[in-house]
């Protein structure tokens, strides 16, 4: 007896679990999600593009003669703004004082040949000799002239200060010069904007420490490729900074002036991220049924947002509420349309 009861119970068990899979398949054909949803109309908006950067030195060079030997004195200390032409650095100057009393006596020498010349008295090889000499000499004696006495080639401030005088000069940089009377930024702008920034439009740049001032700026380059990965493309802007209050490094924001445009908006929390990528999508409603359309987002106005995609008309049922429960091609029912 006891064998024919686990027989029994053993058959009911299988039987329970052949019925399984079919009931549960017939529960999700009968899944109907309950939403909300809203029908696109265009709608006309101030477009303003606004993207978050760091300023940086519109020039930035390293003080690094191509001379190596111990620096004799150093003019400028760390925040010391200087001009062009300013002096910054003295080296050793053993290898161009001999230099230059080389480049002065052949000087002479090219003087005389010169005269020899004129009269017919040297030949022409010589004279050729002679010449190649010196102006050898010459660029030498100039290229060192250059990084001996060292000074700056623009205006701006010290930012940087890694030897002092007496030591031995090394491969890292003796000095950091940074212009900051006018800095830059860059910008990743999304693609679908690429048609319309072009080289010269004119922006505002803010920042939280000066919360009531705006900086003019300007779209100097437009870079001519698109980031595969961000979708996005890199815009230099050129800032002009007088009164030097915004420096390099500074945390600011930029908004560009668009102009006007109609478009399709939406709530923001409505579009959703595809799970292990950056790619945002939405449901709509197509004949009762959930279908995943995948947009492009746009300017974002307090809680909500702009969508781009081809697919989108007027007319078309977003679904507003409920679309977190949603996949793709799943029963849906609209219990109230906005």
């Amino acid at each position: 007896m006891k064998a024919v009861k686990q027989i029994l119970i053993g058959s009911a068990l299988l039987a329970v679990a052949a019925c399984g899979p079919a009931q549960s398949e017939v529960q999700d054909e009968a899944r109907v999600e309950q939403v909300e949803t809203t029908v696109l109309k265009k709608e006309t908006i101030s477009r303003v593009l606004e993207f978050s950067t760091t300023l940086q030195g519109y020039q930035t060079v390293n003080v690094a003669p191509s001379v190596t030997g111990r620096i004799e004195h150093i003019y400028v200390e760390v925040g010391k703004n200087v001009k062009k032409g300013d002096m910054l650095v003295r080296m050793d100057q053993n290898q161009y004082n001999t230099t230059k009393l080389t480049y002065t006596n052949l000087g002479i020498e090219m003087q005389r040949m010169e005269s020899l010349r004129e009269s017919g008295a040297v030949s022409q090889q010589t004279y050729d000799q002679t010449k190649l000499s010196y102006d050898q000499i010459s660029e030498n004696f100039e290229f060192l002239e250059k990084n001996t006495f060292v000074k700056a080639q623009f205006p701006g401030v010290i930012s940087a200060k890694n030897y002092e005088d007496g030591e031995l000069y090394g491969g890292q940089p003796i000095l950091v010069l940074t212009q900051i009377s006018t800095l830059k930024a860059l910008i990743n702008v999304p693609e679908t904007y690429f048609p319309v920034v072009k080289a010269g439009m004119k922006l505002d740049v803010t920042t939280d420490i000066y919360p009531k001032e705006k900086f003019p700026a300007t779209v100097e380059i437009v870079y001519p490729t698109i980031d595969a990965a961000s979708h996005t493309f890199q815009v230099k802007v050129k800032i002009s900074n007088p009164s030097l209050k915004l420096r390099p490094g500074m945390y600011v924001k930029t908004s560009m002036q668009m102009g006007q445009a109609d478009t399709f908006v939406i709530p923001y929390q409505t579009v959703l991220r595809l799970t292990g990528s950056n790619e945002r999508y939405v449901y709509v409603n197509e004949n009762g049924v959930a279908k995943r359309l995948f947009v492009t987002l746009g300017q974002r106005f307090d809680e909500n947002i702009e969508i781009i995609s081809d697919s989108l008309a007027e007319g078309v049922q977003v679904v507003t509420k409920g679309e977190a429960k949603l996949v793709d091609g799943v029963r849906i029912n609209v219990v109230k349309e906005n």
